[in-house]
Order: C-alpha cells, then structure tokens, then sequence
C-alpha cells in the first residue's frame, strides 16, 4: 500500500472522529433546555391547598391542609394566601368542610366553617347522625386533652344500692364506644413574648352520635356520672378486625376495593353500643362488693368479695383486755397493730 492511500484513510478516519464528536456535543446541548422547560415552576403566593380528599363533615387537623405555590396568575381573591393574618394554618384547626375539597384543591374560604359559625354542627354532623353535648371535668375530661376530630369511649360510674345494710354496689361501664367528638368550650390563650399556648379546661363536650344513641346517653346523664376515654388512631383498624372476625360487619362481595374501602372507613367511623364492658368495685378492692344481694335476704345472687360469710363464734379479745362483741353474719376482721376488730356487714 502506498503512502497516498494511506494518508487518505487517515485523514477520514480523523473527520469521522471529529463529526462524531459535533453530533454528540450538539444533541446533549439541546436536550438539557427541554428537559429544564418541562417543569416550569409555579411564580406566585403560597396558597393553601388540602392534602388528601376532603368530604363534606370534615374537621380539619394539621395534616389536611399544607402551603403550596400557586400561579400567579390563578389566584383568587377568596383563598388562603400565605401571609395574610386569616390564612394561619393553627387558626383553621378544628373547622369543618362545607363543600367537598379534593386532594391538591385550593382551599376556599366559603368551603370552611368555623366553631361559632351558624351551621358549624350541621356541617359537621354526618348523615342521619345527632349532636349532644354532655358535662365533663378536668377529671373526667382528659385534663383538657380532647379536640375536635378525636374518638373517645363514654364510661358511665353509678352507685347501685344493696340489700339491707349493706353499701351500695359500685360499678363503671363503657356504654359508648368510638364516638367522635364535634365541639368542647376550649379556648386558647398567647401568653409572653414567646407566643406560648395555654390550653384551658373545658365544661362541656359535643359529641356525633345515632338517635338511638343519643337517648342512652341522656339517660345516663340521669343515673350517675359520665367520663371520657380517649381512644388512639390506631384503634380504628383494630377496630375493624376485631368485628369482621366477630361476624359484626359482612365484607361486600365485588371486585371494586374503593368500594370495600368506603365501606369499612364508614362503618369505622360510627359509635358502638354493643359488646359493652364494665368493672364493679370487687374488682378494684377486696373491701367492696361484686353483686346486689337479690331480695330474700342472702341468697338470690348475693356474692361479696372477699368478706366471710360465717358467724364469729366467740368474742375476740383486744390489746386492752376486753372482748369486742359477737358479731352474726357477714363480717370483716380490721386489724390495726394488736387491735383487732369485727366489723359487721348485713345483707339481710
């Protein structure tokens, strides 16, 4: 071969290179502003949008509603625009969705109404549900710890009367489960410079409940004291399992899971009345009873926990020398030191 041929192949190779290297430089050039131009960012306010689907009845909790930025061009004059003194997200918490608002919506100011607001209950309520309101303590109310949105279990403390002499039989029971709560008469206060919050104790507490429901409760307000228990959120699925495993709720047959879910987080969200639990005081002191003494006397169901149903047969002396009395019947040996005394209990 000669040197001609040879200096020719070189030479082509030496463009080919060149051409590629062009070629390459010149598409990854174009590539970078298209791919820079496919997501514009939104030039704008902050608006206040929801961050999951909102249906009528909702109360908003920190986790519904978020800032995100908006088109300038878009923004209308009723949103929550970040900066202005009524879009503060802490303000919003605990009012209730009007109009349904779904995920990534802006959120309107027409669609929220607030505690106070005529209509807040009836926005709140879902269908065929009632409100009622019952009187707590800080005691009985959780120390003030209960806010709109959460789920708490009722529980109702009675004194039951014995037989005869006896004390009355001490009993609670959770009537109530699951109930969710519309409204309390909390307020709270900015204090110092720091901006802290005080949360106050509340009198009363407005609860969401069926009709059927909501008369129990009245007639529980009449016969002793009621107290709530604040549920976890967890408990909505354990909940759950627990009556489908029990045969409470049928699982709809089809293929559509939506609609099972729909199905299930409706049924969740509703009060329980069944299945209810209760504690009587023998099972919190081994001085108190366990049942009522039925009405002739001893027998008919008469059951008192820990307390010695035979007669004491001969007196008991004391530290002093003296005898204590015969005691016949039920009794309770106190012993204090050397001193020991019969104590009767009738159940005549």
């Amino acid at each position: 071969m000669d040197v001609k041929k040879i200096a020719l192949l070189v030479g082509a190779l030496i463009v080919a290179a060149v051409t590629a290297v062009m070629a390459k430089n010149m598409f990854s050039g174009a590539g970078a502003p298209e791919a820079a131009a496919s997501a514009p960012v939104p030039v704008g306010p902050s608006i206040l949008v929801a961050t999951k689907s909102l249906p009528v009845g909702t109360i908003i909790d920190a986790s519904a509603i978020k800032f995100q930025p908006w088109p300038k061009d878009l923004v209308q004059t009723h949103y929550f625009i970040q900066g202005n003194p009524d879009a503060d997200p802490s303000k919003l918490i605990g009012t209730v969705v009007r109009n349904p608002i779904t995920a990534g919506q802006p959120v309107t100011q027409g669609a929220l109404v607030k505690p106070g607001d005529r209509g807040f209950l009836a926005a709140a309520l879902g269908p065929g549900m009632r409100a009622i309101t019952v009187p707590v303590s800080a005691t009985s109310g959780v120390g003030g710890f209960i806010f709109p949105g959460d789920r708490v279990d009722l529980v109702l403390s009675q004194e039951v009367p014995g037989g005869g002499d006896g004390p009355p039989l001490k009993v609670s029971e959770t009537i109530v489960r699951n109930m969710r709560v519309l409204a309390t008469d909390q307020r709270t206060v900015s204090e110092g410079k720091d901006g802290k919050q005080e949360v106050k104790t509340f009198s009363t507490v407005t609860l969401e409940a069926t009709p059927k429901i909501t008369e129990k409760i009245a007639v529980a307000q009449a016969i002793g004291q009621l107290s709530l228990s604040l549920r976890s959120i967890a408990d909505t699925t354990a909940e759950l399992e627990r009556a489908i495993a029990a045969g409470e709720i049928e699982v709809p047959e089809g293929d559509d899971p939506n609609a099972e879910k729909r199905m299930l987080l409706a049924i969740a969200s509703q009060p329980i009345d069944t299945n209810t639990s209760y504690t009587v005081g023998a099972d919190v002191s081994r001085f108190q009873r366990r049942g009522v003494p039925g009405r002739g006397g001893n027998g008919g169901g008469s059951n008192l926990a820990s307390l010695q149903a035979t007669p004491v047969a001969a007196n008991v002396p004391s530290s002093s020398g003296s005898s204590s009395p015969v005691a016949q019947g039920p009794s309770v040996r106190v012993s204090r030191g050397n001193n020991v005394t019969i104590v009767p209990v009738g159940a005549n």
